[in-house]
């Protein structure tokens, strides 16, 4: 399906581009904090975890939708013939980055100092539970050759990752009552684009007079609504309810961690990382 108005396929692939721009960004002041400090005391290896399978299983639904003949063959069958792929390039661009990125911050966690950290049973529980689920929707895919139904599978998955990997920091800024180690400029630069990714979306549906493109791809909407949700969260905390001058007389993380441990609570975590 072509587009409508060629101003707007442009200011889609602005708003995309954005959007990978933004969230790929994101990635970085983790890493480079890693690099200089040679140590990963404080980051949350649970969540780094949880993050590669969200990455890994948005991948596999973006590149299959982008780039499959079959899946489209299907998608257009279920959602109309003249609808556009709701997948565009700059969505397996940063999903290919993000798995890079983030399988490079595991090998960071293998080779400079951990502490006394480690990822928890319980991630470990819920990875393995995920991935088994995964292969389970292949086996069951495979005869009727239902691959729109497979992919989305993949798609739910990394949805469900998304809302999980945020839990365990809102948990811990509202048990210590700070923010004081969690990197505020990465949930900034994830809310912006956030925000352009429901705009690319958005200009899309307008131009095609049709908001398939919305419920088409429920995953990417859910994905942006629950990011901003937590990022709002998140913003809230930093600046509203914790701020950091409040932030002097804050007991010491590991006291108060190890009272109430989250999925994997961090130890030691460091205040340069704010």
């Amino acid at each position: 399906m072509a587009w409508n108005s060629v101003s707007m396929e442009v200011v889609y692939n602005v708003f995309g581009w954005t959007a990978f721009v933004a969230w790929s960004v994101s990635f970085y002041p983790q890493v480079i904090l890693n690099f200089r400090r040679k140590s990963v005391v404080g980051l949350n290896f649970d969540f780094v975890v949880l993050n590669l399978t969200k990455h890994s299983s948005y991948l596999i639904y973006n590149a299959s939708l982008f780039f499959s003949s079959a899946v489209q063959k299907q998608y257009r069958q279920k959602y109309g013939f003249n609808e556009m792929i709701p997948v565009a390039a700059n969505d397996v661009a940063f999903s290919a980055h993000a798995v890079l990125l983030t399988a490079y911050t595991l090998f960071q966690i293998i080779i400079y100092d951990r502490g006394n950290q480690r990822v928890s049973k319980t991630c470990i529980a819920i990875v393995s539970v995920a991935w088994l689920s995964a292969a389970i929707c292949v086996f069951i895919a495979l005869p009727g050759h239902s691959w729109l139904w497979l992919v989305s599978c993949f798609n739910t998955l990394q949805v469900v990752m998304t809302v999980i990997k945020y839990i365990p920091q809102a948990i811990m800024n509202f048990r210590r009552k700070s923010t004081v180690g969690f990197s505020i400029g990465n949930i900034l630069l994830d809310l912006f684009g956030g925000l352009a990714n429901y705009g690319q979306m958005a200009v899309q549906s307008i131009d095609q007079n049709s908001w398939v493109n919305f419920y088409g791809n429920i995953g990417k909407t859910l994905l942006s609504l629950v990011s901003i949700f937590f990022d709002l969260l998140f913003i809230l905390q930093h600046y509203v309810l914790y701020p950091a001058k409040k932030t002097a007389t804050t007991p010491d993380l590991d006291s108060v961690v190890s009272k109430e441990p989250l999925i994997d609570s961090p130890h030691g975590q460091d205040p340069e990382n704010v």
